[in-house]
């Protein structure tokens, strides 16, 4: 018993590091995605494409798959030149396994259509996969959907 006691006691410390460590990547994904709403917000596809990793695919909701820096750039150049977003994400799940973590996060606010100088209201959900490259996180796979 004396020895599963000192054996509790000497896993601990890692356990409790492996937490906070944990902790400090899951800050480090929450400032990623919150600089991926200013980067929507001020619509600057140089900010978006810089938190996505070289290969990183991007999913639109009823648009095509843009993959690798160059369509992914391609997709919100378009995507910038047909609205202006004002939107807050609101984070739900963070996990992070190793290099690897998802996001599951809502949005909402409003989106400035410049054809017809209309705003609508703007509400979806999202699914990120991270991916630690080079030290930072950043996007590796990103799709979402309206949720009405």
């Amino acid at each position: 018993m004396k020895h599963i006691i000192i054996l509790a006691l000497a896993i601990l410390p890692f356990t409790s590091m492996s937490q906070s460590k944990k902790e400090t990547m899951k800050e480090a994904i929450k400032k990623t995605l919150f600089n991926y709403r200013d980067a929507l917000n001020e619509s600057s596809t140089s900010k978006a494409l810089a938190l996505y990793t070289e290969n990183g695919v991007f999913m639109p909701s009823g648009a095509p798959t843009a993959i690798g820096q160059e369509q992914v750039k391609g997709a919100y150049v378009f995507v910038f030149s047909q609205i202006q977003l004002n939107i807050e994400f609101f984070i739900d799940e963070i996990e992070v396994i190793d290099k690897y973590a998802f996001a599951r996060t809502t949005s909402k606010g409003s989106t400035l259509i410049h054809a017809t100088g209309e705003t609508v209201p703007e509400e979806n959900r999202e699914l990120f996969v991270l991916k630690k490259e080079n030290g930072n996180w950043k996007i590796d796979r990103y799709i979402f959907n309206k949720m009405k």
